[in-house]
């Protein structure tokens, strides 16, 4: 016999179905785990949806090492081609430089022709470094003691030394800007490691510019004098030393009375570094 309680519960057709379903999905073992796995993919999705931030690190880290990479090569390169360069040139006469060139380029022509160091006076060699580089036996290619006398001097004049002077005459360009200023430090020391003080001083006075489009000694004293480099004297070789910080505007063959003095301190100079032993690398 059916309870009036459970009649009034089966009244409906509604409520039976209701009441047949309910307990059907509370049984159903998997119902909830579906709905687990939704939400766990759900959360998956927008987890993978959001920018990565190792990922981005670790890009950056690689791209970081591949430029370091590649900058070493590029630095490698470049040093052994600057290496390969400079032991070239001691068996080689260098052909010019860029400022000869552009020289030839704005006269039309250039007077110069090169001589080894066995067909120059021995005073001539002596004059430059007397004139130039007094110290050019006992550096290394820079003087620093010059170089802080300039300083305290207030910098109104060079302390370029001949190993200097050669490297940007040879194989860098005229200018002040910091870029030529650190290629010369790298190429001097290159120069004053690899050359000999007799080789760096040969080459200086083979690309030295002594007048407007003439280079080298042995033009230079044909050009003023009509003598050999091999013939000249003291006193032109001390003429010719005192034009060369301003070869456009100093005549060795017509001096100034600035040219007259600076050739007689420049004589007096060459015959004390003979004496002390200051011209005994070359």
């Amino acid at each position: 016999m059916i309870s009036c309680q459970a009649c009034g519960q089966l009244s409906s057709p509604g409520a039976a179905v209701h009441a047949l379903r309910a307990p059907s999905r509370a049984l159903d073992p998997g119902a909830g785990f579906v709905t687990k796995g939704r939400m766990s993919r759900r959360r998956t999705r927008s987890r993978s949806s959001r920018p990565r931030r190792g990922g981005v690190l670790n890009a950056l880290a690689n791209a970081l090492r591949w430029l370091r990479r590649w900058l070493l090569r590029l630095v490698s390169v470049a040093f052994l081609f600057s290496v390969f360069w400079v032991v070239l040139y001691i068996a080689i006469n260098p052909p010019g430089g860029l400022y000869m060139l552009q020289e030839y380029r704005r006269i039309g022509s250039i007077e110069r022709q090169w001589v080894p160091m066995g067909a120059i006076a021995p005073v001539m060699a002596r004059s430059v470094v007397a004139a130039e580089d007094a110290n050019f036996c006992t550096h290394w290619g820079f003087d620093m003691g010059e170089i802080r006398r300039v300083i305290d001097q207030g910098g109104t004049r060079g302390a370029s030394t001949i190993s200097q002077q050669v490297v940007k005459n040879v194989y860098l360009w005229h200018g002040r800007d910091w870029t030529r200023k650190v290629l010369e430090a790298g190429f001097t020391l290159l120069v004053e490691a690899l050359w000999s003080k007799r080789r760096i001083l040969e080459v200086y006075l083979n690309v030295a510019e002594f007048d407007d489009g003439v280079f080298g000694v042995e033009a230079a004293a044909r050009h003023y004098f009509g003598v050999t480099a091999r013939e000249l004297s003291a006193l032109q070789a001390a003429r010719l030393a005192a034009v060369i910080p301003a070869p456009k505007a100093r005549d060795a063959a017509r001096p100034s009375d600035f040219v007259r003095r600076r050739a007689s301190a420049i004589m007096d100079g060459a015959a004390t570094i003979e004496r002390d032993g200051r011209a005994d690398c070359f």
